[in-house]
């Protein structure tokens, strides 16, 4: 055996030690990428049914959503209604009980002018 036979057995023997010291940190990225893997899988099984709950969740929320709306234009009308009714019965009670007070004002006043009168009539003649 040469010295460059030597050389080359102790060059592959540095060499090999070389790739098993870099085997070990290998292997365990292999392993950390593995349980990455696995917990990803797993994130995504339970992600599958919380999305098919919110989007349940969305729906039933969008049903009600339609119910408001309902009840909300049905309130709007009734409050339409109650306005026209009101300025109804205003229109229609309200100008006869103004007719009415003033004659019961006119009426009143009539009677004080004349009780006035017959209380001035009344003192003079005494």
């Amino acid at each position: 055996m040469s010295g460059g036979d030597i050389a080359g057995l102790i060059a592959a023997g540095v060499f090999a030690v070389l790739v098993a010291l870099l085997a070990v940190p290998i292997l365990k990225l292999g392993g950390v990428l593995d349980e990455l893997r696995s917990s990803i899988r797993t994130l995504a099984d339970g992600a599958t049914p919380v999305m098919d709950e919110v989007a349940m969740t969305v729906s039933t929320t969008h049903e009600q959503l339609k119910k408001v709306d309902g009840i909300a234009s049905n309130v709007s009308d009734a409050t339409a209604n109650v306005s026209a009714l009101s300025s109804l019965i205003a229109a229609t009670v309200g100008s006869p009980l103004v007719n009415v007070a003033a004659f019961s004002y006119g009426v009143r006043s009539a009677l004080t002018q004349q009780q006035k009168a017959r209380c001035r009539s009344g003192r003079r003649s005494r």
